[in-house]
């Protein structure tokens, strides 16, 4: 079986590639050359690779800054990408479409935790909406294609991630990468505190990147229909609470200040992982201590050999 990975050089890509290498074979192209924004190239790109499935985590995101200053490119980006490229796995019979959808979509005041079938009850988030209704829409076009054309898509709603080959960006990164580099900041500079945008009282749920790529693996090989399926742990942990966990174990022990100015996101992500373990038979193994320790790791080794 072939299975066509887009945004296979990103972070998601990079931890899902080896997963399914080991019982597939797994194309990956470089958007540079094969831009999804254009439909054309969508559908030359499948004639030229021919895939069996395609697994589609390629997107234009970032954290609360980025989503602020793009939210037109992150709604225009995602959508065009998503929906060139679905209806050219349509016309060119793809015989399974997995599609990445977000977390952000949720309304902002989502009951937590968050089950799939409030995906629709409100608005998202105001500092990340154009972006999460931009998946959410793919969604909602990959259940109608199934209603119309008897497409086979899987819908994976997964949670904040984290992990290796993470892209650290004190601008555009997301919640854990971001807070590593701050601190690995405030370290090197000497500096005695910290300041963190909003009260620090807003939880997020994390997932270990790798076990979100067992996840897609598992939607690859079983039969699951397009309704949404959240992809998390089903755990929070408040900000305040992270990033002392994140000092603690790079050796900061200076003061941490919030910015209250400043928004917080959402007040709280945590998913309902019921019809995760029901329908793909998945749960997450690595704990947040474990994979903090992990990506840790990894960002001081990439720093050194950034160094040498």
């Amino acid at each position: 079986m072939k299975i066509l990975l887009t945004g296979a050089t990103g972070f998601l890509g990079q931890n899902l590639k080896p997963v399914l290498s080991e019982d597939y074979k797994v194309q990956g192209f470089q958007s540079s050359y094969w831009d999804l924004r254009r439909q054309k190239t969508c559908h030359q790109a499948l004639d030229h690779f021919e895939p069996d499935v395609i697994v589609h985590a390629a997107g234009s995101v970032g954290g609360i800054l980025a989503n602020r200053d793009n939210p037109g490119k992150f709604m225009y980006e995602n959508l065009i990408m998503g929906a060139n490229l679905i209806e050219a796995a349509r016309t060119k019979g793809v015989k399974k479409f997995i599609l990445l959808g977000t977390v952000c979509a949720y309304p902002k005041h989502t009951p937590v935790p968050f089950k799939e079938e409030e995906l629709w009850s409100g608005y998202p988030e105001e500092t990340n909406a154009p972006y999460g209704i931009a998946k959410k829409t793919l969604m909602r076009l990959v259940e109608a294609y199934h209603e119309q054309y008897d497409f086979n898509g899987v819908n994976l709603v997964p949670v904040n991630m984290y992990g290796p080959y993470d892209h650290y960006n004190l601008t555009s990164s997301h919640v854990i990468p971001a807070l590593i580099l701050k601190v690995h900041k405030a370290r090197n500079n000497g500096d005695t505190e910290i300041v963190l945008w909003g009260t620090g009282q807003a939880s997020r749920e994390f997932l270990y990147a790798p076990d979100c790529a067992e996840a897609i693996k598992l939607a690859i090989q079983k039969d699951v229909g397009p309704e949404p399926i959240n992809i998390g742990t089903g755990k929070e942990i408040k900000i305040c609470e992270l990033i002392e966990a994140i000092a603690d174990r790079m050796g900061f022990d200076g003061k941490i200040e919030y910015d209250t100015t400043k928004p917080d996101g959402q007040p709280r992500r945590c998913l309902d992982t019921t019809r995760a373990k029901e329908r793909l038979g998945f749960e997450a193994t690595t704990d947040l201590e474990t994979g903090l320790n992990s990506t840790i790791e990894w960002f001081w080794k990439q720093t050194i050999k950034e160094n040498a």
